[in-house]
């Protein structure tokens, strides 16, 4: 399990010395994602994708959920009318609850992917003002080794918080 550590720093030099002081520590590079305010370039630096930027993977979530709520509920209106049709009517509920999902996560993922990440607008301000953000995801039991080590080798950088749930795959 892994546990996502916030980081701002405050220009590109602190921000690489802070990547190379990472990589020394064997956190390895996919785990280190930076973003900042489109004026300020991220030079050398593993910036983050869409998937840590924006809000794709809970907008796909939800919409997982809600079509494969309105699928099954549209599956049970039609077994318990009078369809009389080769599939099983507890079949045909299951089929159209997992079309009803397979929709509804594309369709909302496509939504997510335009809109900026939740989790990050509390940095938006910071970002504003020409911070650079550090998102990099530790295993739970290095938390406090890693903090202890940025909080020595930065003092000029703050801490954004610990986030107890990553996202699966970004």
């Amino acid at each position: 399990m892994r546990r996502r550590l916030y980081w701002l720093m405050p220009d590109l030099a602190g921000a690489q010395q802070t990547m190379n002081d990472l990589l020394l520590a064997r956190v390895e590079h996919r785990h280190m994602h930076f973003m900042a305010h489109e004026s300020v370039a991220l030079t050398g630096l593993h910036e983050a994708n869409l998937l840590q930027a924006s809000d794709f993977v809970r907008s796909a979530q939800v919409g997982m959920v809600i079509g494969a709520a309105l699928g099954a509920a549209a599956g049970a209106v039609l077994a318990v009318s009078s369809f009389d049709g080769e599939l099983s009517k507890p079949g045909l509920v299951g089929a159209l609850a997992a079309a009803g999902a397979a929709f509804g996560a594309w369709t909302s993922s496509m939504i997510g992917i335009a809109t900026p990440s939740q989790r990050l607008l509390r940095f938006n301000s910071a970002m504003d003002q020409g911070e650079i953000l550090l998102m990099v995801d530790v295993p739970q039991r290095r938390v406090g080794e890693i903090l202890l080590l940025l909080k020595s080798r930065h003092p000029e950088a703050h801490s954004g918080g610990v986030e107890p749930n990553i996202p699966a795959f970004p």
